[in-house]
């Protein structure tokens, strides 16, 4: 097999040859291409390699799955998505810039990951800012998220479509997590965002923001003792099974913005812009609705198990805890001003 270098190389090939035919089909109508696209080799179709760092029965793997199999039979196997789970192709981290150097199409990073490109996108890990995923979607759909996708746009980056994940709990295996003063000298896994390692900071947590598929190792070697992340990402990576306790605070949200590169998009034909953003459009009302029910799976999975104390934070518990995060909107502020944070749903 292939390692990834070797895989990149050998892949690379078949793109410098893609260009040329994609600047010669832009001018074409999709009707004028052979209708038995199954019979091309694969210098002859249009393939997109979409990497992703997260297992492939999470919400995103299924849906880049679900997209992956809509486009080809959509264009008759003339589009050819090639889906690489897992981190296979690149670590936690190194995507967006393989995505922007054109080594790779398609990406579906965590909002948090968006800030090394565009920093005001930490307004959606502010802890509590939104009680469920409607109000993230209706957030950038509104004046202020549309300004934070503009800005990828600018960076080189196609926005296709947002895909959710879920509320963020957190787990550990010291003590409960009840009160504020819980978190002191906990070891936190973060995603890297500047906001969020503010929120642990104001706990009195340490934090590293190792890549997602290490949690696991860190946690089972006990260099790190805590971590928050979605039900569904603590179910596949079976997180619970290191953790001893659980608290359900849905205190962040935790969803995806599908990328494509800019350049690579502008050179497909409009024909295929369209199948490719129709589906999109299509396989993210799925998502959305697969994310909330493999949480709430993971959510009775850990509850039958047995096997970790789980704690339900009450509406008193949550105000102390927003109380006590206070600062981390402040701070927000004073970087980037007031205006993201006027305009969330709490806020109006």
């Amino acid at each position: 097999m292939l390692n990834p270098h070797e895989l990149i190389t050998a892949l690379t090939v078949y793109g410098f040859i893609l260009v040329g035919m994609m600047i010669f089909l832009s001018g074409c109508d999709i009707k004028k291409y052979p209708m038995d696209h199954e019979q091309l080799s694969a210098e002859e179709r249009i393939v997109i390699r979409f990497s992703h760092i997260v297992g492939e029965n999470t919400p995103k793997g299924l849906a880049a799955r679900k997209f992956a199999s809509l486009v080809k039979e959509r264009t008759n196997g003339f589009v050819e998505v090639q889906v690489f789970p897992n981190g296979y192709l690149y670590r936690d981290g190194e995507e967006l810039e393989a995505l922007v150097q054109g080594d790779i199409q398609m990406v579906a990073p965590a909002m948090s990951k968006l800030s090394t490109i565009v920093p005001e996108w930490e307004v959606i890990d502010l802890p509590f800012a939104f009680q469920n995923s409607k109000e993230v979607r209706e957030y950038l759909e509104g004046e202020k998220g549309k300004s934070l996708l503009h800005l990828l746009e600018k960076s080189g980056y196609h926005p296709l479509g947002v895909w959710d994940n879920g509320f963020k709990q957190m787990t550990n295996s010291i003590r409960p997590l009840v009160n504020p003063d819980d978190f002191i000298g906990l070891k936190f896994r973060i995603m890297p965002s500047s906001v969020i390692q503010n929120q642990f900071q104001q706990l009195g947590a340490t934090t590293h923001s190792n890549s997602f598929n290490e949690v696991y190792k860190l946690l089972e070697k006990k260099q790190m003792n805590a971590q928050e992340n979605t039900f569904s990402n603590i179910v596949s990576k079976h997180l619970y099974s290191l953790q001893d306790y659980l608290t359900v605070s849905n205190h962040g949200y935790l969803g995806y913005v599908v990328l494509m590169n800019q350049d690579f998009w502008n050179q497909l034909p409009e024909d295929i812009q369209s199948i490719i953003q129709e589906t999109m459009d299509e396989v993210t009302k799925w998502e959305i609705e697969r994310a909330e029910q493999l949480n709430d799976e993971g959510l009775r999975e850990v509850e039958t198990c047995n096997c970790i104390d789980i704690h339900y934070l009450t509406e008193e518990e949550k105000q102390r805890w927003e109380d006590a995060l206070r600062p981390v909107y402040k701070n927000f502020a004073d970087r980037f001003g007031a205006d993201y944070i006027k305009s969330l749903p709490k806020n109006k």
